[in-house]
């Protein structure tokens, strides 16, 4: 919903409105950091209850303390934002088309919704913890459909207005909390007693927690940094065309997000059962389906991403000024979500201090590169450093983390769960590049080209994974069986 309905958005609101959404997108990101790692420690724990590590009176306690830091600091968070908007409208933002009274307006309704969206934080967590994918993402997908389709009735027959778009979002965002919450206390059974705040319960996960937080500040510095300067350096159209190239490449996550909540619960299982043959299997599975799901379309918009924006927006101009940004950045998200499985068996065994370590070093160099260069460059040498932050990231991190975990495991990661799958979409990728169409053409034939170059790139990226491809090839059989019966 976020990527189909962006053309519609910028068609209604104009480009500098959607810098201001970009910016909304932006604060949602910072303000994680302010959960102090207590939406990934309560997942983790809620996980740690599946496997008998916490009776209901102690899981409830938790959730009950855990809500009442959020919601206070959800309270803070939206009365800090309101009270900086002139600021922000007057001293911070370029905008060349909007007025600074309709900015800082805007900037003042956009801080009840991000603060509500802050609050959300601790009810996803909880049912990913427990397993309810399924329900989650059913309830997910409806209140997305709200989100992005109703705004677009707002905008087009109520108020064409950012106001009215960050309203309507406010209003989603309470709906949202009152069913995450519902669906939290349903599927956990009854506590003994009333909940409570508990200190006890915060100092039992605080050190996991301590270094979630670290991991989470200094991963947001690594992907947020680049955003903040060119919020500040370049014009607010210029940062709208920049912010569409970063919501494209980020369809990765889009994928990437569910496969490790369903995945991660399943590895604190595993580990708190001491599985080790289940863990492995459990990791390559997961990060062969990473892969599989990933690397063709990333490669589609690396060898023809100004096609890929003109078929989705129809617009020339998005095409060629988001397409090269794209064509990078989409590499380096690439690189970045290949490191998600491994990460998530971090924090299965309860390990921090690795990703804390090597983001303290990534930033180190990212921080001085991105003032350089940003500046004689522009928003180009932002992406190169992306890319090349997570080249490191993918060369250096995966052999110092199988020092410690699942030892024996790192060369089959690098060669069977990404490289040999990964070469398969490379290749269909590379022999399509030269059939492409004219940027001229219509918006029909790149769908057409783009679909077709797809499905191949999956197939042969299917073929080359030997653990995704057993599980077709068995659930096949089994379609068989089932139709012949």
């Amino acid at each position: 919903m976020g990527l189909i309905f962006v053309p519609y958005y910028i068609h209604f609101l104009g480009m500098d409105a959607y810098g201001l959404i970009g910016l909304y997108t932006l604060m949602q990101a910072w303000l994680s950091l302010l959960d102090m790692g207590m939406t990934p420690t309560l997942s983790r724990e809620m996980a740690r209850f599946s496997a008998g590590a916490h009776n209901p009176q102690s899981i409830h306690n938790l959730l009950r303390t855990l809500e009442i830091v959020v919601f206070s600091f959800a309270l803070l968070i939206g009365a800090g934002i309101w009270a900086s908007s002139d600021f922000l409208a007057t001293d911070w933002l370029k905008s060349e088309k909007l007025p600074s009274t309709i900015v800082s307006q805007a900037i003042s309704i956009m801080a009840f919704v991000v603060a509500l969206r802050f609050s959300e934080g601790i009810y996803r967590g909880s049912l990913m913890g427990l397993q309810k994918q399924i329900w989650y993402n059913s309830v997910n997908a409806f209140l997305a459909t709200l989100r992005g389709a109703g705004v677009l009735i707002i905008l087009k027959w109520v108020s064409p207005t950012i106001e009215a778009f960050f309203i309507w979002q406010a209003i989603i965002s309470l709906f949202s909390i009152l069913i995450y919450s519902i669906g939290v206390h349903y599927f956990l059974p009854k506590p003994t007693s009333t909940p409570r705040f508990s200190r006890e319960s915060i100092a039992d996960i605080w050190k996991f927690a301590g270094g979630m937080m670290g991991i989470t500040f200094l991963a947001l510095l690594l992907t947020q940094v680049d955003k903040v300067l060119l919020s500040k350096l370049l014009p607010l159209d210029e940062y709208g065309y920049y912010t569409l190239a970063a919501s494209v490449a980020a369809f990765s996550y889009m994928v990437i997000g569910p496969i490790t909540q369903a995945v991660y619960p399943r590895m604190v299982q595993l580990v708190t059962l001491k599985d080790n043959n289940g863990l492995i299997s459990t990791y390559h599975s997961g990060a062969q389906l990473i892969t599989v799901l990933i690397a063709p379309v990333v490669l589609m918009l690396c060898f023809f991403s100004e096609g890929a924006i003109y078929a989705w927006s129809g617009n020339p101009v998005l095409a060629k000024k988001s397409g090269e940004l794209l064509s990078i950045l989409i590499i380096g998200n690439f690189l970045n979500g290949l490191m998600y499985m491994p990460y998530q068996c971090q924090l299965a065994h309860g390990w921090t201090s690795l990703t804390l370590k090597v983001n303290i070093v990534a930033v180190t160099l990212l921080m001085p590169a991105i003032l350089i260069a940003v500046p004689k460059f522009g928003a180009l040498a932002a992406v190169w450093i992306w890319v090349i932050i997570n080249s490191g990231y993918f060369l250096i991190t995966i052999s110092l983390m199988h020092r410690k975990l699942l030892i024996t495991e790192k060369w089959r990661w690098y060669f069977f769960d990404v490289l040999l799958p990964t070469s398969g979409a490379l290749l269909v990728a590379f022999i399509s590049y030269f059939f492409k169409p004219a940027l001229s053409d219509s918006r029909l034939n790149w769908l057409f080209f783009l679909s077709i170059t797809g499905f191949f790139a999956l197939i042969s990226t299917i073929a080359l994974s030997s653990i995704i491809r057993g599980h077709i090839l068995k659930f096949i059989k089994r379609l068989k069986e089932y139709l012949n019966f």
